[in-house]
């Protein structure tokens, strides 16, 4: 699956690692720390996380545009500074006063408008790399790495966020509790019932630091657990630091497809003409794809805000059983290994490289097992903790996904990329249905009034998700963003890239509608909304079959 790939594809890929384990880092507690610091409810924490979102895959548009006339590597490099800035501003703790409330728009603000500026631009490099004769035929699977690079960063990112927070928390004498914040700002705020005080009490008291004067401790926790969730923030100047380090000591490996249709015209390299018609057919068919890919990233990134509520109200704050081997980062990182490892074991060329893979595949599951079974018969876990299954699932999914579509490909029989896209929606229908069967007979959050549900349910429903919700990424997302370097007319490549994230930008900011509707309806009603999205834009892809896939020939 490495082999034959162009160097520069490594090298662009590891700078967007680095960027995105900062990110990833910083969104696997943002929904927490705007509750934690500032006591906004769902609705409101939700909508700030999906304007926030949508600026980020937004501003790609204007970036990709720019780039087009400035140049690809200009924009990135300057991204780079602009996020940088902005995470540095975000770490800085502030008061909950409307002065630390304009510093952490101001430092949002920066990060989406960097993250614009990169993200697309990084990603359109990638693509040119591949508009050589020599490497067109390994398009898709370039993406589908690229994608898992990405992926390594973000799976590594939840437990970071979990070190920091609790490293910073325990420095306090305080341990971390889903309960705390919100009970503590009821206090404050003097909306606490007799009922909740006296929670709110029990819960001080097994805390080292704990006190009686219920104020004072509501105060000490709610200011503490901003400022370890600050200092997570900051994890991400570290890993921009890291990003352009790699960026620029590796750059001779991809200088030559950092050229823009106007550089290239400047420097006589022929590019492929387009007549206006096949222009316009072009991207009619690249905007009705990017029209279905809102409902997907609308449901997908669920992850961050509705499903990260599941996890923190409904879901057993403890890790049991086999679970268990799913809550250490390392013993997951030595799978997803053992999964390149493996394939190595059958697709070796030689007979030793085939019997070092072996070796080298079980010594990792050997580990992974060591690590297991050193682990705590029970332990507790955070609701930013899930979010590393997903990365994980993609890293490990990868080479699977390359092998079963290399094998169709080989047999002539590998769908088209907008077809793809239509079975991603289906199987994330399927990923929903899945956590509406675990919510059933679950008191609403209307009824749980901000609390924690008496009645909570195994890990093991949020973990079926997003292994199922990962099929449907691998499906769309890493197949989308390679359709689109493939079929963008050259003098807009920057543009029509930056549209595929505008498109995720506008389906974020559609992730605050379930979170609207959080403490409204049902909690199966949540879930069986995204369901019916979900199956609406697979019909709708699959009816424009045909007009999709005769745009790319």
């Amino acid at each position: 699956m490495f082999k034959d790939q162009p160097k520069g594809l490594f090298a662009l890929a590891l700078a967007n690692t680095g960027e995105r384990f900062g990110y990833y880092t910083m969104l696997a507690i943002f929904m927490l720390f705007l509750q934690a610091k500032f006591g906004f409810s769902a609705a409101v924490a939700g909508q700030i996380y999906a304007i926030f979102l949508a600026g980020v895959y937004f501003m790609p548009l204007f970036g990709g545009w720019l780039a087009d006339k400035i140049g690809f590597g200009k924009c990135v490099t300057t991204g780079i500074a602009v996020m940088f800035i902005g995470y540095l501003c975000l770490a800085i703790p502030t008061g909950a006063d409307i002065t630390g409330k304009i510093a952490m728009f101001g430092a949002l603000a920066l990060i989406a408008i960097g993250t614009g500026l990169f993200k697309g631009n990084l990603q359109v490099m990638v693509g040119n790399l591949y508009d050589d004769p020599k490497y067109a035929s390994k398009r898709d699977a370039a993406f589908s790495l690229f994608y898992m690079a990405i992926n390594i960063g973000a799976m590594f990112a939840p437990g970071m966020a979990k070190y920091v927070t609790n490293f910073f928390l325990s420095k306090s004498g305080l341990i971390y509790n889903a309960n705390i914040p919100a009970l503590a700002h009821q206090f404050i705020d003097g909306t606490i019932s007799p009922e909740n005080t006296a929670r709110l009490a029990e819960l001080a008291a097994a805390m080292s630091s704990g006190s009686s004067d219920l104020a004072s401790f509501s105060h000490l926790y709610i200011d503490k657990l901003s400022t370890a969730y600050n200092y997570g923030f900051g994890v991400a100047c570290i890993s921009l630091i890291v990003s352009v380090l790699i960026y620029f000591c590796c750059r001779p490996w991809f200088r030559h497809a950092d050229v823009n249709a106007k550089q290239a015209e400047a420097a006589h390299i022929s590019e492929t003409e387009l007549t206006p018609q096949q222009t316009r057919s072009r991207i009619t068919a690249l905007l009705l794809v990017f029209a279905v890919v809102i409902f997907f990233w609308m449901a997908f990134h669920q992850n961050g805000a509705t499903m990260t509520f599941f996890a923190r109200d409904y879901t057993q704050p403890v890790a049991e059983g086999w679970v268990r081997i799913g809550f250490n980062i390392w013993s997951l990182f030595l799978i997803a290994v053992s999964v390149y490892t493996l394939f190595g074991a059958f697709q070796s060329e030689t007979k030793r490289g085939k019997i070092l893979s072996a070796a080298a595949t079980l010594i990792l599951w050997g580990g992974a097992y060591a690590i297991y079974s050193g682990m705590d018969p029970s332990f507790g876990i955070l609701p930013s903790d899930f979010q590393q299954f997903n990365p994980f699932f993609v890293v490990a999914l990868t080479p699977v996904s390359l092998a079963i579509f290399g094998s169709l490909a080989r047999k002539g029989k590998e769908p088209s990329a907008p077809r793809k896209i239509g079975f991603g929606m289906l199987v994330a229908a399927v990923g929903f249905f899945i956590l509406t069967m675990g919510s059933i007979g679950l008191a609403s959050p209307k009824e749980l009034g901000g609390t924690v549900s008496d009645v909570l349910v195994s890990p093991t429903w949020l973990i079926s998700t997003y292994l199922v919700l990962t099929f449907a990424e691998l499906l769309l997302s890493p197949m989308g963003i390679s359709f689109v370097s493939k079929v963008a007319p050259p003098k807009y490549k920057g543009m029509m890239m930056g549209c595929w994230f505008a498109a995720t930008a506008v389906g974020n900011y559609l992730v605050s509608i379930p979170a609207l509707l959080w403490d409204k309806v049902p909690l199966w009603g949540v879930w069986t909304l995204l369901i019916v999205l979900c199956l609406l834009s697979a019909l709708f892809i699959f009816s424009i079959m045909k007009k999709l896939e005769s745009a790319t020939n």
